[in-house]
C-alpha cells in the first residue's frame, strides 16, 4: 500500500499525470453525479419526459460543440506557447464556438418538422429562444475546461463540475413539481450559465495573467495563420468525431420513441463516460507534448500505460455487471441497454490507442494525417451504424463503434508503434512534422 501511494505522488509531481489524474477525477465526478440525476430525473418525471430530456439536451450539444469542441485541440495544442497572445487565443475560441452552435441551432429550430415528434417541446417563440441561449452557453462551457487544461489548470475542473452537479441535481428535483414538461432541460442549464461566471473570472482574472507572466520572453507566440493551418486539418476530423458522440444519438431519436430513447441514452451516456476517461490522459498528452516534444515518446508510453491501468478494469465491471447497473434505473432499462453497454465499454479499449496517436498528433501539429484518421473513424462508424440498425436496432450503435474502433486501431498501430519509440533527442522526422505532415 506504501508502495502504491508512494508511486500516486510521484505521479502527480510530473504535469502529465497531474493533469490526466484531474481530468479523469471530473469524469468519474460527473459520471457519479449524472447517474444520480438521471436516477432522480427517472423518479420525478415520466418516461416521455425522461426521453425527451435527454434528447434535447443531446440536440443542444450537438450544435455547442459543432465548433467548441473543434476548438479543443487547437486550445490543448498552443494555450502552452500562447504567452501574450493568450486571452486573445480564448476570446475567438468562445466566440466562435458560440456564433456557430448559435447559427446551427436557429436552422435546427426554422426546420424543427423535419425533426420528429420528440422535438416539437421546441416548437414557439420563448422555447426556441431558450434553446438557442442553452447552445451558447454550453459552447462556452464546454471550452473552459480546456482551457484550464491548456494552461495546467486542470485540477480547477473537478471542483467547478462537482458544484455545477450537485446544484443541477437540486434543481432537477424543485423542477418536478413547477415544471413537469421541460424541467428537465430547464435545471441542466440555469446552473451552466450561473457556472461561467465565477470560471470565466478565475481564467481571466488569476490563471491567464500568471501563464502570461511565466511565458517565456523569448519564444514567438503562435500566429494567427499558425494556428488556422492547424484548425484546417484539426477541425474536419474533430467535426467527424462529433458526429459519432452526438449526431448518431440525435438519429436515434428521431427512429424510435420517447421512451425507448431514455433507455438506449443512459447505456450510451454510462459508456460515453468510460470512453471519456480515455480521452482525458490523451489531452493532457496534447498539452504536455506542446510544452516539450523531446519527452513525447516517453509521454505517450506514460500515458498509454496509465490509461490502459485505469480503464480496464472500469471495462471488466462494466461489462460484467452491465444489467445490474442499469436495473438501478429500471428493469426496462436492463432489458434494453445492457448489449449496447457492453459492447461500447469494450470498444473503450482500442479508443486508447487511437486517441493517444491523435494527441501525439495535435502535439506535433500533423493536421492532414490527424484529419484522415478521424474522418474515417467517423465515416466507419456512421456507415456501419446505419447498416446494422434494421438489423440491431439501438444496439447497431455499440456494433457499430466497437468494429470501426478495433479497425482503425489495427490501421493505426505501426505509425504508434514508430512515435513510441523516437528518442529523448527526438532525432526521428517524426517529431518534425509541420501541418501539412502525413
Amino acid at each position: 500500500m506504501s508502495s502504491l501511494w508512494g508511486k500516486l505522488l510521484r505521479d502527480l509531481r510530473n504535469p502529465l499525470f497531474l493533469q490526466g489524474y484531474a481530468l479523469m477525477a471530473n469524469t468519474v465526478i460527473t459520471g457519479v453525479l449524472g447517474m444520480g440525476y438521471w436516477l432522480l430525473a427517472a423518479h420525478f418525471y415520466s418516461p416521455e419526459e425522461f426521453g425527451r430530456g435527454q434528447a434535447v439536451i443531446t440536440a443542444m450539444r450537438l450544435f455547442a460543440s459543432l465548433t467548441a469542441l473543434g476548438f479543443v485541440g487547437a486550445l490543448a495544442r498552443f494555450l502552452p506557447v500562447a504567452g501574450r497572445r493568450t486571452p486573445e487565443l480564448i476570446l475567438r475560441g468562445y466566440g466562435l464556438a458560440a456564433a456557430t452552435g448559435g447559427v446551427a441551432a436557429i436552422g435546427f429550430l426554422l426546420t424543427l418538422p423535419m425533426w420528429g415528434k420528440t422535438y416539437s417541446v421546441l416548437g414557439g417563440f420563448g422555447p426556441g429562444l431558450f434553446f438557442l441561449a442553452s447552445v451558447v452557453v454550453w459552447a462556452v462551457f464546454t471550452l473552459q475546461d480546456v482551457v484550464l487544461t491548456g494552461l495546467r489548470r486542470a485540477t480547477f475542473v473537478p471542483l467547478n463540475n462537482l458544484i455545477f452537479g450537485v446544484v443541477k441535481m437540486g434543481l432537477l428535483v424543485a423542477m418536478a413539481g413547477a415544471l413537469p414538461s421541460g424541467g428537465i432541460f430547464v435545471s441542466w442549464v440555469i446552473p451552466t450559465a450561473l457556472a461561467l461566471i465565477p470560471v470565466n473570472w478565475l481564467i481571466f482574472g488569476v490563471v491567464v495573467p500568471r501563464h502570461v507572466k511565466q511565458a517565456d520572453p523569448s519564444q514567438d507566440p503562435p500566429r494567427l495563420r499558425e494556428v488556422g493551418r492547424f484548425l484546417a486539418g484539426d477541425f474536419p476530423g474533430t467535426l467527424s468525431i462529433l458526429a459519432i458522440v452526438y449526431l448518431v444519438p440525435v438519429v436515434i431519436a428521431t427512429q424510435v420513441g420517447e421512451a425507448t430513447f431514455g433507455r438506449f441514452s443512459m447505456a450510451h451516456t454510462l459508456a460515453s463516460m468510460i470512453e471519456l476517461l480515455a480521452m482525458n490522459m490523451a489531452v493532457s498528452l496534447t498539452v504536455e507534448g506542446s510544452f516539450d516534444r523531446t519527452a513525447l515518446a516517453m509521454n505517450c508510453r506514460r500515458a498509454l500505460r496509465r490509461a490502459f491501468m485505469i480503464v480496464t478494469p472500469i471495462i471488466a465491471v462494466a461489462i460484467l455487471g452491465a444489467p445490474l447497473i442499469l436495473r438501478i434505473f429500471g428493469s426496462e432499462f436492463a432489458e434494453e441497454g445492457t448489449t449496447l453497454l457492453r459492447l461500447m465499454a469494450l470498444a473503450v479499449l482500442p479508443r486508447v490507442l487511437i486517441e493517444v496517436y491523435l494527441s501525439a498528433l495535435r502535439a506535433q501539429s500533423k493536421a492532414r494525417t490527424l484529419a484522415i484518421v478521424q474522418i474515417g473513424l467517423a465515416a466507419l462508424v456512421l456507415v456501419s451504424t446505419v447498416a446494422l440498425f434494421p438489423h440491431f436496432g439501438v444496439n447497431a450503435v455499440g456494433y457499430g463503434l466497437l468494429f470501426s474502433e478495433v479497425l482503425v486501431a489495427l490501421l493505426i498501430f505501426g505509425n504508434l508503434r514508430k512515435i513510441l519509440k523516437i528518442d529523448e533527442s527526438g532525432r526521428s522526422t517524426v517529431t518534425q512534422g509541420s501541418s501539412g505532415a502525413s
